[in-house]
């Protein structure tokens, strides 16, 4: 069954704070009655770091699942390497793209679900497809850029948002560790916006406005 309102979060690389801004997105909508589920179809990580820090954790404290309901178990990768070349130097089976979307499943009931993939937006999320064909075959009705909001973002914004194109809905660009006292950060934000014609936002508070339902109907506290 799929979400009312289905959201990939994608990024312009690894570390720019996709998992953050997902996990944030959800506390918020959550704590306003919104049914909020997050997945994340494979994650990879480092063996030395706290189970609790990992992806599907984060996600599920801010859903209120279990980290095995964000990412099913045998998709979890303790090598920091993209899913599948992670998978390959533990000898375990390769990934297949139509796998990992028929794995996707979402409780009845789920208004917002979020769809979180790993590393920059063409980085291998399977042996057969990276995060854009991924995207294409869940068909969102938003995908969210995240990316770092300093120096060099213009650049992988572009690359990023290109990549996207007519892949995934709306797209929303969120400006990640945005100062609004730093006048870089302000001049690539309007330059996203009033040069690229991007819909950019700075805060988790602007994202969330454009993934509230609308309708009171949708929300889960009725």
């Amino acid at each position: 069954m799929r979400p009312e309102l289905l959201v990939a979060v994608v990024g312009t690389g690894t570390e720019v704070g996709k998992t953050w801004v997902t996990a944030a997105a959800a506390t918020r909508l959550r704590a306003d009655g919104v049914v909020v589920r997050a997945r994340k179809p494979a994650q990879s990580f480092d063996q030395s770091d706290p189970p609790d820090g990992r992806d599907a954790a984060v996600l599920a404290r801010a859903t209120g699942e279990e980290p095995d309901e964000v990412c099913l178990p045998y998709r979890s990768y303790d090598r920091a390497m993209a899913p599948p070349m992670a998978a390959a130097a533990l000898g375990r089976e390769p990934i297949v793209l139509d796998e990992l979307v028929g794995e996707l499943a979402w409780p009845e009931g789920t208004t917002v679900g979020f769809v979180e993939t790993a590393g920059g937006v063409r980085a291998p999320i399977a042996d057969d497809g990276d995060n854009v064909e991924l995207v294409r075959r869940l068909a969102p009705d938003v995908t969210v850029l995240v990316g770092d909001a300093g120096l060099g973002t213009i650049n992988l914004v572009r690359l990023s948002s290109a990549a996207m194109r007519d892949v995934g809905g709306d797209l929303v660009v969120v400006l990640n560790r945005f100062d609004d006292e730093d006048d870089l950060h302000r001049r690539n934000c309007n330059w996203l916006h009033d040069v690229d014609g991007l819909d950019v936002v700075t805060t988790v508070d602007a994202l969330v406005d454009r993934l509230r339902p609308r309708d009171a109907d949708a929300r889960g506290g009725g």
